[in-house]
């Protein structure tokens, strides 16, 4: 019940707070300008600052990026923490979710909500953490500014639950093909 009501969200342009495979994330269509500027509302984060999003599985990120290196399969297939692979040319997403120079920042979620979800959408999903930009990340939904949940289109009820507050770790993958860790 709670996948197919934050489906319907979504599809309506909507924001959702949902437990992502690591924080309490803020969600919304990757692929829309106008859900992904009310994500940057939600947070008061500064427009340029590029986001993540979560695909289902390698098909679907290459659908977005230009192209999946070697070295990014070989991250995804081995690594048994969640990794975000910044990649350096994107495609079909919203302008404002990506960085200045086109490249953003995709990660094939652990089993969960999070991989339900983005399975059962077919799209990119945007995943930032669920707080105001600059502020602690909340392990709980009680912790969540409550300015930040009045302005959400829907709380998935399983945020209730203890959540991570440790972000996935993040590799930039540079045009060469080489790999460099940006957060462990």
């Amino acid at each position: 019940m709670e996948l197919d009501t934050a489906i319907r969200v979504l599809q309506q342009k909507g924001s959702l707070l949902y437990p992502s495979d690591t924080v309490l994330g803020l969600g919304c269509d990757a692929t829309d300008e106008h859900a992904v500027q009310k994500i940057f509302q939600i947070k008061k984060r500064p427009s340029g600052k590029a986001l993540i999003a979560l695909v289902a599985d390698i098909q679907m990120l290459s659908e977005y990026v230009d192209q999946i290196p070697l070295t990014a399969k070989e991250i995804i297939k081995t690594t048994k923490q969640p990794t975000t692979i910044v990649y350096p040319k994107v495609q079909k997403i919203a302008p404002s979710a990506m960085a200045k120079d086109g490249s953003m920042a995709f990660r094939i979620p652990q089993p969960g909500f999070a991989l339900d979800l983005v399975q059962s959408f077919g799209k990119p999903i945007i995943s930032t953490s669920a707080n105001l930009s600059g502020a602690p990340i909340p392990a709980i939904l009680s912790a969540v500014d409550p300015q930040l949940l009045t302005q959400v289109d829907y709380v998935v009820p399983l945020c209730s639950e203890i959540n991570s507050t440790q972000p996935s770790k993040l590799v930039l993958l540079k045009p060469n093909g080489e790999t460099e860790i940006l957060r462990t």
